[in-house]
């Protein structure tokens, strides 16, 4: 349970924060699978598309399941009904991938596919 609360707590950063919280919680490296982009980032690149305070004003999110791969694996799903800066909302079922290092979290892969406007 410790986990998942760690894992939510940091995803929940990446909806409300900006850059520098992207490079303290990317790795290296991470795959990207959304509607409109998909593929292999660095850490620069993906804190650059994040920039100042981030994207978002809130998220509401519901986790739907953890699967630990290894010990210093796993992927998360989860649900979230956000609002972007412009006020537009956004629903979507979201999974991330993290590897430890260093004994840290670190998202190596994050897939997100938008949901009808309907909240669940």
């Amino acid at each position: 349970m410790a986990l998942e609360q760690d894992l939510m707590r940091i995803e929940k950063g990446f909806w409300t924060e900006g850059g520098d919280y992207y490079r303290n919680h990317v790795d290296d490296e991470c795959l990207v699978a959304f509607a409109e982009m998909a593929g292999v980032h660095s850490n620069e690149e993906i804190a650059g598309m994040n920039p100042g305070s981030g994207n978002w004003t809130d998220a509401n999110m519901r986790e739907k399941g953890l699967i630990e791969l290894s010990d210093d694996s796993v992927i998360l799903t989860y649900e979230v009904d956000a609002t972007k800066k412009d006020g537009s909302p956004h629903h979507a079922i979201c999974s991330t991938g993290y590897v430890k290092r260093d004994g840290e979290w670190k998202m190596a892969f994050h897939q997100q596919t938008p949901l009808d406007g309907a909240k669940h």
